[in-house]
Formats: C-alpha cells, sequence, structure tokens
C-alpha cells in the first residue's frame, strides 16, 4: 500500500500553489458575498476566468474546458490544497460542477461553446430544475411536460428546491416528454433561459435564515423553448441525469472531507468540553479520507464502483452532520449567537459568512439531501453491496 504521491503528482501540486501564490484575489477584493448559489460577484467572475484560462478551474478537463487533462490524483492534490486554503473555486458551484459538466458528456459541439464554456468562466451561472413538489428523491416521477411544437417545447410545469435560480440565466431541466412511457422513461432535458416568456421563479426563504434566499419555485406557463436546447437524444433523459448525478457524487466525498477538516480545526477549543464525540468527529473523517482513497485509486485504475460513492456519500454527509451537532452541544449558549471560527478566513470561502455553529449545523442537512437522500444511499448500498432484496413492502 502506497500513501504517498509520486513525483508527478507533487510537481502538479507544486505547480498549483505557485498560481495560487500569484492570482488569489486578495481578501480586500473580495468583500461582496455571493447571495445565492448563482450569483457571481465581479471579482469571482475575473477569479473563475482566471482558473479557466489557466487551466486550473477543473483541470480534469482538457484545455478548451478550462483544465488540463489531469489524472485522478492529481485532481485530487487540488481539491487538497483549495481545502487547505478553504476556498472555492466557483461561486455557481451547481453551474460548474453539474451543468456544464452534464453539456461535455452528452451536450452537442454548438451546446458546449454556447452554454458549457461560459458556464465554466463565470459568465452565464446555471441552475438545476430536477425536484418537483410530489418529485423530490423520486426524480422519475417528475410531472413537468414538454410538448413538441414545431422548432420548439412548450413546457408547462414547475420546479422546487432550484438552487439560485433567480440569479441564474439558465436552469438544465428535466421535463417529461412522453407521458405513455413508464416512468423512468420518457423524460428528456431542456436548457431553459431564464429570460423565457412564460418562465416565472420566485425565491424562498431557508430554515438557516429569513434573508438567505437561495431555494426557488420556478413555474413553466406554456414556455417557448427551442428545440436545439435539448440535451441528449429525446426520451434519454434518464440516463443524463444520472451522469449529472454522478458528476455531483463522484468528488462529492471530497467536500464533505473539506468540511469535516474545518470543523475539527474550529471543534479544537471546545474538545475538553466533549471528548468523545471530537474523536469520534476525527475518527470518521479519517475513515472519509482512507475510503476516498481506495476509492480513487481504483478510479485511477479505470475501475467505477458507483455503490462505493454511495457510502462515501453516506458517511461524508451524516459525519458533517453529526460533528456539527456535537459543537453546537459544546459550544452550548454561545453556539446559537456568536461566530463558530476561531481564526481568520478566507473571504474566497464560501461556507465562512456562517455566524454560528447552529447556522453551520442547519445547514448540514442539505448534505444529507443533496445528491440523493441518506436513505437512497442506504438502499443502494443494501442492494448493491451487501446484496440484500428488494423490499416487498
Amino acid at each position: 500500500m502506497q500513501l504517498t504521491f509520486d513525483e508527478d503528482v507533487e510537481r502538479f501540486r507544486a505547480e498549483f500553489i505557485a498560481f495560487l501564490d500569484e492570482y488569489l484575489p486578495p481578501e480586500a477584493t473580495a468583500v461582496e458575498r455571493p447571495r445565492s448559489s448563482s450569483h457571481v460577484p465581479q471579482w469571482a467572475r475575473e477569479w473563475q476566468s482566471v482558473q479557466f484560462d489557466h487551466g486550473w478551474l477543473v483541470p480534469g478537463y482538457p484545455p478548451e474546458f478550462g483544465g488540463r487533462n489531469a489524472t485522478v490524483l492529481q485532481q485530487y492534490v487540488h481539491r487538497e490544497e483549495l481545502g487547505r486554503r478553504r476556498i472555492y473555486e466557483s461561486c455557481n458551484p451547481q453551474g460548474q460542477g453539474i451543468i456544464a459538466a452534464s453539456l461535455i458528456t452528452f451536450g452537442t459541439p454548438e451546446q458546449q461553446k454556447k452554454w458549457a464554456v461560459p458556464i465554466l468562466r463565470g459568465e452565464m451561472p446555471a441552475a438545476l430544475g430536477m425536484s418537483e413538489p410530489g418529485a423530490g428523491s423520486d426524480l422519475a416521477g417528475l410531472r413537468t411536460r414538454a410538448v413538441r411544437d414545431g422548432g420548439h417545447f412548450v413546457v408547462t410545469g414547475q420546479k422546487v428546491w432550484t438552487s439560485g435560480a433567480h440569479d441564474s440565466d439558465v436552469v438544465l431541466t428535466f421535463v417529461r416528454t412522453d407521458p405513455a412511457a413508464p416512468k423512468h422513461r420518457g423524460i428528456s432535458v431542456l436548457l431553459i433561459p431564464t429570460g423565457t416568456p412564460g418562465v416565472r421563479r420566485r425565491p424562498f426563504a431557508s430554515a438557516c435564515a429569513a434573508d438567505d434566499l437561495d431555494f426557488n419555485e420556478v413555474f413553466f406557463e406554456e414556455a417557448r423553448v427551442p428545440a436545439e436546447n435539448l440535451v441528449g437524444e429525446l426520451n434519454k433523459g434518464w440516463t443524463v441525469a444520472n451522469g449529472s448525478l454522478g458528476h455531483e457524487r463522484t468528488l462529492l466525498w471530497m467536500s464533505f472531507a473539506q468540511r469535516l477538516r474545518m470543523l475539527v480545526k474550529d471543534f479544537t477549543p471546545h474538545t475538553e468540553l466533549d471528548t468523545d464525540r471530537f474523536a469520534t468527529t476525527v475518527m470518521d473523517l479519517q475513515a472519509l479520507e482512507l475510503l476516498g482513497s481506495a476509492a480513487l485509486a481504483r478510479e485511477q485504475r479505470g475501475e467505477t464502483d458507483v455503490a462505493a460513492l454511495s457510502v462515501l456519500k453516506l458517511l461524508g454527509s451524516e459525519a458533517v452532520q453529526q460533528g456539527l451537532e456535537a459543537a453546537l452541544d459544546a459550544a452550548g449558549t454561545d453556539g446559537l449567537t456568536h461566530p463558530s471560527v476561531t481564526s481568520r478566513h478566507n473571504l474566497l470561502n464560501l461556507e465562512d459568512h456562517a455566524p454560528s455553529w447552529f447556522e453551520r449545523y442547519l445547514r448540514s442537512f442539505s448534505g444529507t439531501i443533496a445528491g440523493g437522500t441518506s436513505e437512497i444511499q442506504r438502499n443502494i448500498i443494501a442492494q448493491r453491496v451487501l446484496g440484500l432484496p428488494r423490499s416487498s413492502v
């Protein structure tokens, strides 16, 4: 077992560190906070564009998409160095990590040029339209309809929990194009510009704060969308959906590991108040990193293990939530009103605005929902890892 990286990976790391030292915006520049997961302030747009131009935005992509064809292990140390400085590369994570990734995998060259590249450069914020009032984790139950009418699709229906839609230029939207087909079939995917007549966005507050407007309801009232905005094949949207969620989950465990590392550091002053739960959080972080490293090694060898991603997603999201609950308990009443951080953070850190342990704990519930709920992950693990039969209930 090799627990260190080869020289080529460390050279890659050193080159990225040099880039950050030279180009990372100063804190005085990054004073404007993003107001949602699709709001990209001017400084953030410039920062994302610089990363794109130098091949550091998504290193695993080819240069035309802001990368440098990096290996899996090189991508890992890229994420690791971002985590060390507590920064993120984009203020529109779903645009970069899901929508653009889906277009690179399933889109036409014209769609990639028109949509993917501007999204990756931070010039075109994007949102993901999957969940509906009656179809959350059960995406196949969606009811938003798209009917072909000449050179357009006419879209009618509603999405919900659409993060950042009110600040987005386009929504990657999953629609039903064949209502007579079985529910996992007959789904298609459309790129719908938010300025399209008949598209209405309504942001609403979350439990974290009354002024935290990120979630949206999005209504489509006979919105006419050009047929050229169809992503992938007609009625084959389930394939795109699996690819989109795959893009979200592949490196998601690294995000949870990053949050756990920050949590361990911020929890340290309260360690003497709850040693056992602090130790559990540290062990969860070590377990996540070891299991994740094994998954990376398999991927580096070209082996795909989708079920392993479910294990990592479940472990990471619940470890973060349980660790934050322990920290909140240890902080006592101070955790309700006082800043949770114990050191000065870089203003590029998108989570740094959380004012208390309490808010950080509330936000942790999104991790056990987004990208497939913990219940769904347990079903996948039961069936595909443990070999248990499907429930007959």
